[in-house]
């Protein structure tokens, strides 16, 4: 059997010798944790593998001409679920079904939360679930316990401090801690270290704030909402929280922005995607490792975000593609992943003994992922992502009002899913 093994190893090296495959990634944790792992990949196969590693905003831009072209300079993909409408519906990924089905590759180990939002469109499966990012709050565990400020708030409030259970609360809170926090330690601890730059950034964390009071994009007829007393509130709140509980500047600040501020002890929480809480307890990379814990966002629906693996219709290297994805979500590749501060899509990964024994907040995680919710995903999200956040943009730097900047972004919501033929 030894024999055996030895040769079939040996063959597909053969087979697959000189093959290079080219894949956008975005610059993240994950990535560069499987870059990492390359190696192995390369020695199984014979297939090399080179990453072109990119920020978030130049993604879409570069992989849509490539996905227009004739061929296409990427054989492999990671989607956001912003593209999961998109992509398929301009006919630009290649369906997987006959690979899962070939190689009996076992879909059944992923979230049904995942697989939903980044694999099936219009009943085909398109993507594999690569990593998530659902987002819920992250905060300083030293300053929750701390008896001084504790003390304080049951003065000023009449009743314990605790975790919050609604965006209101968290608020309260974020205003609380800049103040009372910043004054007992002589130095600036901000309430929220906040992602509010236009455009992908703002809509992000304010989603969080929109869900959990009930708010949505569309409603069940995709008739736009977010302009309706559910989507006025969360928008007020998150200004709000801007102007009391934010760093200077948070109005530019992206992902790296905040964590910066979080990492240097500078901030006593994120609104954040759950993988950062690894990052943050990395004491090679945060000053505040070991103080800080996960908690649902405050009101109970966070935003669920993530990526799947998808071959390009285009590819020239299909058979490649797959052969990397097989690897890549094997157990025992997702397994070290997970052991190196990934985020998993898997239950057999976020339930294994290794994993929690490291991580023993993944559980925790898990039930994140599973019941946080993605925005809509059509063939204009991308456009209704670009509406929301420069309306977002205008209301918190007092250009519009909160009602007229989300009536203006309704207005174009509406618009967009006309064009998409699914206003009923």
């Amino acid at each position: 059997m030894r024999y055996l093994v030895l040769a079939i190893l040996i063959l597909s090296t053969a087979l697959y010798a000189g093959v290079t495959l080219h894949v956008l990634m975005e610059d993240v944790p994950e990535t560069h944790i499987i870059k990492e792992l390359l190696p192995d990949f390369e020695k199984k196969t014979g297939i090399k593998v080179e990453f072109e590693i990119v920020q978030y905003c130049d993604m879409h831009a570069k992989l849509v001409p490539q996905l227009m072209s004739p061929n296409c300079q990427y054989d492999l993909l990671e989607v956001d679920n912003y593209w999961a409408g998109e992509f398929p519906a301009a006919g630009w990924l290649e369906p997987l079904e006959k690979y899962v089905e070939r190689d009996k590759f076992d879909i059944s180990v992923y979230l049904p939360s995942m697989l939903k939002m980044v694999g099936y469109y219009n009943g085909r499966l398109y993507m594999i679930p690569m990593y998530n990012y659902a987002m819920g709050l992250i905060y300083r565990t030293d300053l929750m316990n701390d008896p001084d400020l504790r003390a304080k708030w049951k003065e000023l409030y009449g009743y314990d401090m605790r975790i919050p259970t609604s965006v209101e609360e968290y608020v309260k809170l974020a205003e609380f801690m800049q103040k009372y926090a910043s004054e007992k330690y002589g130095q600036k601890i901000y309430g929220s270290a906040m992602q509010a730059q236009r455009g992908d950034p703002i809509v992000m964390e304010w989603s969080n704030y929109l869900f959990s009071l009930g708010g949505d994009y569309y409603d069940e007829k995709w008739r736009a909402r977010v302009n309706d007393e559910a989507g006025v509130k969360s928008a007020e709140l998150y200004i709000r929280a801007l102007k009391n509980a934010a760093p200077p500047g948070a109005l530019s600040f992206n992902l790296d922005d905040a964590f910066r501020v979080m990492s240097q002890g500078k901030a006593f929480s994120m609104i954040t995607y759950n993988w950062m809480l690894a990052q943050l307890n990395d004491p090679s990379k945060s000053k505040v490792a070991g103080k800080v814990g996960l908690a649902p966002m405050p009101g109970g629906i966070g935003l669920n975000g993530g990526w799947g693996w998808a071959i390009p219709k285009n590819s020239q290297h299909k058979e490649e593609a797959w052969e990397f994805i097989k690897w890549v979500e094997s157990f025992e590749i997702a397994k070290k992943r997970a052991l190196m501060g990934g985020a998993p899509t898997r239950f057999d990964i976020f339930t294994d003994e290794d994993v929690v024994k490291k991580y023993p907040w993944y559980p925790k995680v898990m039930w994140l992922v599973m019941y946080a919710k993605p925005v809509p995903e059509f063939q204009y999200s991308t456009q209704m992502i670009e509406v929301v956040g420069r309306e977002l943009s205008l209301a918190a730097t007092g250009k519009k009002s909160v009602k007229k900047a989300l009536d203006d972004a309704a207005k174009e919501l509406n618009k967009l899913a006309k064009m998409a033929g699914l206003q009923k």
